[in-house]
């Protein structure tokens, strides 16, 4: 097959490289209003030449931007991740020739080769007529059973294939593929600013406001005394250290690096500390099914059987109908192999049969066949596979009862509607006619703690909505089974792969309202995050795969789960070694309570802010003296050694989400502030009119 040149466009399959240099990041960290009031200082301080004050506020600095860096810079690997799961060569037509070409030579119209492990470079449409290929998307969805793809089915870049050949047409190379476009995502998601520094930066402006008026009325005040400008300057130095809290960052940074400390030991490793205050402000939680939910193993459910067939038959039959060698299993037979302990007869029948022939899973058959010689001698053909498929090889030997093909049809739609993988079992023994034995239902069953843990979850006013690559139909009966609510929607309803028409408006309720999706890809997820997060909401978001690498990163707090890849961990705000929905409930309890601790500090230290800046301003405004300018400074810095000790203390965590109530904050801080400022100068007044001029030589400088 022959494409025109013409019609291919000229993009090669390259990736963009949009990071910031490693310097300029560094720099970053500098720039901010406390940062800023900070600088300022630090001049001033060189200025005046009082150098202790200077390497203070310098080291101050540098402590806090090389801890946002080394936080921060933990993320540039994640498009590498990413870039790990494509493919290097591929078997290309040019000219009418097969010939193997580098990846990043494939353009859109050029024409690839697909066999058994290919790993696809590029996504595309399959053109080869009457071909079946089983397709791993586990890059892409996360889910680890193989999909069918015949002709004009689309495939995607980093996708595997295991079984089949067939010829595919590219559509889209490099950033426009699905897993380019899932790297461009990541960098979209890191370009924001975080809600902890958007925090700290609205406090410190507010502050720096309230520095700035001070330091006017101070200004007016030593310019009618025409005060020495010498003067002047140590007061603007005093009063800008203890406007504003130098050692906010450093303090809150601490107060976290020991609540990480405290999360790794429950197997919770933070890999960005502002993450421990978002996750203590999550209100909805969108999880991926596999491996967090539920075990990530399959297993087997009752079976349906025909009349007079018993289930340890059944078993016996489709067991026999499996893979023996260790390397040769897939999940399929395992699950039947390790349930064959609730099926004692069968199991002690198992081994006495002899297997002839083997036959792995035929993806054009949609069976798995095998011949075994009884130990009466007996020659037994054993089947299991898809149902439907299992059914017509019975009916093409014979005619089947239609009662049975009524309730064996029923019975595989019900299963479907549950959400169970159904597998039909048959068997032909010696020269007889094939039997239809039953189903045997299989599925990912949900952890044995989840539901518990969800209802937890629930009491502490978490929502948590699932998303997962499976069907609708699985994605269903597993949230039934957890209580999560069954509104699970297919992802193309969303308008984010160009199957929905609703407005903008409509998406969000939608989603909102929505307990989950199915059949999601990493844009339906970075979206839905996106979605949530317009509506006001703090999320956070699990995931183990490179396909939830983008909504990691976008959601407020990204959670990497057990066993996740490389790239799900460099993207993910915190890593669970720990399985299970349940590690992630006790880590926010935890976050909570650390989320108080600094809540309560960060009011103290205001407070103290407003108590030193009010007195001090008014002192020198209207006595036009002022305290030893060292003492401030002391004051002011290190003041917040002694508070360190809020890091270690038994703090409450909340019944639900908390946020920062800046209202609240302010107001408690104010009245603070006031309270402590008067009360300075009423002990200060009483001693100056006690003691007189001698209190005083020991007081001003």
């Amino acid at each position: 097959m022959k494409f025109p040149r013409e019609e291919r466009s000229l993009v090669l399959t390259r990736w963009s490289k949009r990071r910031r240099t490693v310097v300029l990041k560094f720099i970053m960290f500098f720039v901010g209003p406390i940062q800023f009031v900070m600088e300022a200082a630090a001049v001033l301080a060189a200025g005046l030449e009082d150098w202790v004050d200077f390497g203070v506020i310098c080291a101050l600095l540098l402590l806090n931007a090389f801890v946002g860096f080394v936080q921060e810079y933990q993320a540039g690997s994640i498009v590498d991740e990413l870039k790990k799961t494509l493919a290097n060569t591929a078997f290309v037509i040019r000219d009418g020739t097969l010939v193997e070409v580098q990846a990043n030579e494939i353009v859109p119209g050029d024409v690839l080769q697909l066999e058994d492990g290919t790993v696809i470079p590029a996504d595309g449409r399959i053109v080869s007529e009457d071909c079946l290929l089983q397709v791993d998307q586990s890059a892409i969805t996360g889910e680890s059973l193989a999909v069918d793809k015949r002709h004009g089915d689309s495939t995607y870049s980093s996708s595997t294939v295991k079984t089949g050949e067939a010829f595919m047409i590219v559509t889209a190379t490099g950033d426009s593929t699905f897993v380019g476009r899932a790297a461009a995502l990541v960098n979209k998601a890191g370009a924001g600013t975080g809600h902890f520094t958007e925090v700290l930066n609205s406090i410190g402006t507010t502050l720096l406001v309230l520095v700035i008026v001070t330091l006017l009325v101070v200004w007016v005040a030593c310019f009618y005394r025409t005060v020495k400008i010498v003067a002047i300057l140590r007061y603007t130095l005093a009063i800008t250290i203890i406007g504003v809290p130098v050692g906010l960052p450093a303090v809150v940074t601490t107060t976290m690096a020991v609540g990480a400390a405290y999360l790794a030991k429950k197997q919770a490793i933070v890999q960005k500390l502002s993450a421990i205050e978002s996750l203590a402000g999550v209100e909805i939680l969108c999880s991926d099914k596999t491996g967090t939910l539920t075990k990530n193993k399959l297993s087997l459910h009752e079976p349906y059987t025909v009349e007079g067939v018993e289930a340890d038959d059944l078993m016996l039959t489709a067991c026999l109908a499996a893979s023996r060698k260790k390397k040769g299993l897939d999940a399929i037979d395992k699950a039947f192999l390790k349930s064959l302990i609730n099926y004692p007869r069968a199991k002690a029948a198992l081994t006495k049969y002899k297997v002839i022939e083997f036959q792995p899973f035929d993806p054009v058959s949609k069976k798995v066949t095998a011949i075994v010689e009884s130990p009466e001698g007996e020659r037994i053909i054993c089947v299991k596979g898809a149902p439907l498929f299992v059914l017509k090889t019975v009916e093409d030997d014979h005619p089947i009862p239609e009662d049975v093909h009524e309730n064996y049809q029923n019975t595989v739609a019900e299963f479907a509607s549950r959400g169970f993988r159904s597998l039909g079992v048959a068997r032909k023994r010696g020269e007889g006619h094939w039997e239809i034995l039953g189903i045997m239902p299989c599925m990912d069953p949900p952890r044995d703690d989840t539901a518990a843990t969800v209802n937890e979850a629930r009491r502490l006013g978490l929502r948590v909505k699932m998303l997962t690559g499976d069907a609708v139909g699985i994605a269903k009966e597993t949230c039934r089974q957890l209580g999560l609510g069954t509104n699970i929607y297919d992802a193309d309803r969303l308008g984010l792969s160009g199957g929905g028409d609703m407005a903008g408006s409509e998406i969000a309720d939608f989603v909102e309202n929505a307990d989950g999706f199915a059949e999601v890809f990493p844009q339906h997820k970075y979206n839905a995050v996106e979605i949530l997060q317009s509506r006001g909401y703090l999320v956070a978001m699990t995931g183990d795969g490179v396909n939830d690498a983008p909504s990691l990163k976008k959601a407020d707090t990204g959670i990497a789960v057990e066993g996740a890849t490389d790239a799900a961990r460099s993207a993910a705000d915190i890593v669970f070694l720990a399985p299970g929905l349940s590690a992630i409930i006790d880590a926010l309890k935890t976050s909570r309570q650390i989320f108080h601790r600094m809540y309560a500090y960060v009011v103290y230290r205001i407070a103290l802010s407003l108590h030193l800046e009010i007195f001090l301003g008014l002192w020198i405004a209207i006595l036009n003296k002022s305290l030893n300018i060292d003492l401030v400074v002391f004051i002011a810095i290190f003041a917040d050694v002694a508070t360190l000790a809020i890091a270690y203390d038994n703090a409450p965590y909340d019944p639900a989400p908390v946020k920062w109530n800046t209202p609240r904050l302010w107001g408690m801080s104010i009245i603070l502030g006031i309270i402590l400022a008067v009360g300075t100068w009423i002990t200060l007044t009483s001693m100056f009119v006690k003691k007189g001029w001698y209190c005083s030589k020991l007081w001003w400088s």
